[in-house]
């Protein structure tokens, strides 16, 4: 591991040497990904350098107890070297997680879509609760956010809502949404106080470029319409509204949040080509059949995820079993101890398997 570790650092020494270059932003594109690795090896090098820092210590402080002959200062030293060892024993394990190899999808910015299930009204009003739940998380992230496309409920809530979400590591952190959330609660709609359960579906997607899909426009057919959404009389004026469908797959996707057609479309088939990317991404979890599952890395999106009990103000994610009694806050955004629970169990199951090969 140190020897790994030793590499990391002198990578990370030289790629900011090359940032320093003269020249080195004349390829924007290669300086964004020079900038990336320096800061992703960043984390790991601060990491490494206590890991050093306390292990030297230690040496010092055995040294010291060789020669010392004050019993007062042997005891210093005693203590501080067990205190030493605990944390030197934290920092191998958090540098253990670092250096499994991280999804290369984790870095990529997301389209996300929720959709109402069973449960009718009900269903379409807890889309929504999710939606200003993931809109509150995206605020507090200082993440950007970008509406793709809305499809409003009569009594509130959304049938289905579609959004763009822009940052650092967003798919890595939201990538453990996907999958079918069910809520339990007294729906408004209900006049005798009746608990309901009810269920609404997440998919995140990671937003992907040309290169990374093999889209041929000669299979897609564009129609426009005018929007039926938010967006007052204007849109409802023009055909804005753009509808693709992909014909050998049948995948169809719409946009009618912008008042632009072009940036409709734009929007469009950028969801296009991530559903496409999710498509084969399934397609080669499937083909690995030698290895098991990941229960939390991938998780079918007919798949129970989490359940959000209203009566008893619990939140529970079943994938690993961790829940939490503060409800309100959880829908109030609080969803960053559920990500990162998730975040080890993952990196748990991939040093199972790791050791397993």
């Amino acid at each position: 591991m140190i020897d790994k570790l030793e590499t990391l650092k002198a990578r990370f020494e030289e790629v900011g040497q090359l940032l320093l270059q003269p020249d080195a932003m004349t390829d924007m594109k290669h300086y964004s990904k020079l900038n990336k690795e320096y800061k992703d090896l960043e984390k790991i090098v601060i990491v490494y350098d206590e890991y050093v820092n306390v292990t030297e210590n230690i040496e010092s402080s055995k040294e010291l107890l060789k020669t010392e002959k004050d019993e007062e200062f042997r005891e210093m030293a005693k203590m501080e070297i067990n205190e030493l060892a605990e944390r030197k024993e934290e920092i191998e394990e958090e540098l253990k997680v670092m250096l499994i190899p991280k999804d290369p999808d984790d870095s990529k910015d997301v389209i996300v879509e929720i959709r109402a299930g069973a449960g009718g009204d009900e269903a379409a009003i807890f889309a929504g609760d999710l939606y200003r739940m993931y809109d509150r998380y995206i605020e507090n992230k200082g993440w950007k956010k970008d509406l793709i496309n809305i499809n409003e409920a009569s009594s509130g809530g959304f049938k289905e809502i579609t959004f763009g979400v822009s940052g650092e590591d967003v798919y890595g952190a939201l990538k453990f949404e996907s999958g079918v959330h069910r809520v339990q609660r007294v729906p408004v709609t209900e006049s005798q106080g009746r608990v309901h359960t009810s269920a609404a579906s997440v998919a995140v997607l990671p937003e992907v470029e040309d290169i990374d899909v093999n889209l041929d426009m000669k299979d897609v057919r564009k129609d426009t319409y005018r929007s039926s959404g938010a967006g007052g009389q204007h849109v409802n004026k023009t055909e804005s509204a753009v509808r693709l469908t992909h014909l050998p797959t049948g995948i169809v996707v719409e946009c009618q949040d912008g008042r632009s057609q072009h940036k409709n479309f734009d929007k469009a088939l950028s969801v296009l080509r991530s559903r496409m990317y999710d498509i084969e991404l399934k397609k080669q979890e499937a083909e690995q059949a030698g290895k098991r599952k990941s229960l939390v890395g991938s998780a079918d999106r007919s798949d129970k995820i989490r359940t959000y009990n209203y009566p008893q103000g619990r939140v529970t994610d079943h994938r690993i079993g961790y829940s939490q009694h503060n409800l309100p806050t959880v829908m109030d955004g609080e969803i960053g101890e559920f990500v990162e629970r998730l975040r080890m169990a993952e990196a748990s199951e991939k040093m199972t398997q790791d050791s397993m090969v």
